[in-house]
């Protein structure tokens, strides 16, 4: 049962938006998923209350910071969307139970900043830990000197840069009825679902 934990620090960097797309993605392929969420302000679970009872099921998972544990027999995917300032035990808890750590993040210099000894301590623990750590660029905008600092910043980590997902409003045109990339026909999210690729064949690695 592989459990995808979706972090970084900083606020403001999708991680909700990441989380229920890769839940989106199991559904769809007919895995028993569910999406927990340990953020106050709870954005994956509103995204589950949106959700037509009608499309693949996606369960919730009642956790928080302090207390996470794993979730009931017959899950067979599990994701986990977390807060802004996960540290110390509560992200502790979080390396225990996580196979996968995907790290979102802008191309913006403030983030990039906010979230560098977050990833070099991750890549610490995922060493300890035996968890498979990655980073996605989150809203970029191509050809712009910010994602180009972005790609030179991860150059200095021991840790891959799977994607890049463009800017764009399908994300928050299909989160607002609950929905992910894979519950709308291909040929309106066809450039999303190309800069997808890289990060499914990771997390299906």
């Amino acid at each position: 049962m592989p459990v995808i934990v979706v972090a970084n620090p900083k606020g403001g960097v999708g991680k909700s938006t990441l989380s229920s797309n890769i839940a989106g993605h199991f559904a769809r392929q007919g895995h028993a998923v569910m999406l927990g969420d340990v953020d106050r302000q709870q954005s994956s679970r509103l995204w589950l209350q949106l959700r037509d009872p009608g499309l693949p099921r996606i369960q919730s998972w009642d956790v928080s910071e302090d207390q996470i544990a794993r979730p009931p027999k017959g899950t067979t995917h599990v994701v986990l969307d977390t807060p802004a300032g996960l540290h110390g035990k509560g992200l502790d808890a979080v390396m225990k139970l996580a196979d996968k750590v995907i790290v979102p993040l802008q191309a913006s210099v403030f983030d990039i900043y906010a979230t560098q000894d977050f990833v070099r301590a991750l890549a610490k623990k995922k060493r300890s830990e035996g968890t498979q750590l990655a980073v996605v660029g989150n809203r970029i905008k191509d050809h712009t000197k910010a994602t180009e600092h972005l790609k030179e910043f991860l150059q200095t980590l021991d840790i891959p840069l799977l994607t890049l997902l463009r800017d764009t409003q399908n994300y928050a045109h299909l989160a607002a009825h609950g929905l992910s990339l894979w519950d709308v026909p291909a040929n309106r999210v066809e450039k999303d679902l190309a800069q997808w690729e890289p990060l499914l064949a990771w997390l299906n690695a």
